[in-house]
């Protein structure tokens, strides 16, 4: 059983650090999934019989750890699909990439669409639907070439971030898929979620960071301004 790092937890949501390389739900690989390992821990810790009700709200990839929140009522996953829907929640990334940036923030807007059958995304200036997010460089490691950003994802698209820093030649640290066949784990992470609550409707604020070990040492120093 893979330990779960439950970040916050009451009747309505669960939200929790999403393990790196674990898909959010089953695959083809039919690995272990993180809905599969929250259905057994609330079975487990509340004695429940039969199936667990557990709503998914959104998605992140499988390589990518981060923070997540999930439904533990119907009612709780409809409202806050429809905030997703409505970009009413907030989803902050920290990324690795390559190289250095011309501009230390900035914006970008591509139209992205999905090939279904290789499971990627491209930039599809005709077609595709828009994809926005923004970006600050929070530091540059001249030693290895490398920058940490922090992005505010404004749309939600399929590879989004992966795809759009690959095209303006930054890919991500370890992105074997749109960056450079290294074989390294792809050090994207979904570090802030913010949103309101869906029954007691407070705004709900958290933040996690991933250990500062192998690329991710380049967090050092930095987190205080996080």
């Amino acid at each position: 059983m893979n330990k779960l790092n439950i970040l916050y937890e009451d009747n309505h949501i669960i939200v929790v650090e999403k393990i790196i390389n674990i898909p959010v739900q089953e695959d083809s690989s039919k690995d272990l999934s993180m809905l599969t390992i929250i259905k057994n821990y609330l079975k487990e810790r509340y004695n429940k019989p039969g199936n667990v009700y557990l709503g998914l709200i959104h998605r992140l990839d499988r390589p990518v750890g981060g923070i997540m929140v999930f439904a533990k009522t119907s009612k709780a996953a409809s409202r806050l699909s429809e905030d997703v829907r409505l970009n009413r929640v907030n989803k902050t990334y920290l990324a690795v990439v390559h190289g250095k940036l011309d501009n230390n923030k900035g914006k970008l807007i591509d139209k992205l669409t999905k090939n279904t059958k290789t499971n990627t995304s491209y930039i599809d200036n005709k077609n595709g639907k828009e994809a926005i997010l923004e970006y600050e460089v929070l530091k540059y490691d001249k030693k290895d070439d490398l920058s940490l950003l922090k992005i505010n994802l404004i749309t939600g698209r399929h590879h989004q971030i992966r795809v759009q820093m690959s095209n303006i030649s930054h890919p991500i640290y370890g992105d074997q898929r749109y960056g450079y066949q290294d074989k390294k784990q792809i050090a994207l992470y979904a570090y802030k979620l913010e949103f309101i609550h869906p029954v007691k409707k407070e705004l709900m604020k958290f933040k996690n960071f991933p250990q500062e070990k192998d690329v991710w040492n380049i967090l050092k120093d930095v987190k205080e301004m996080l």
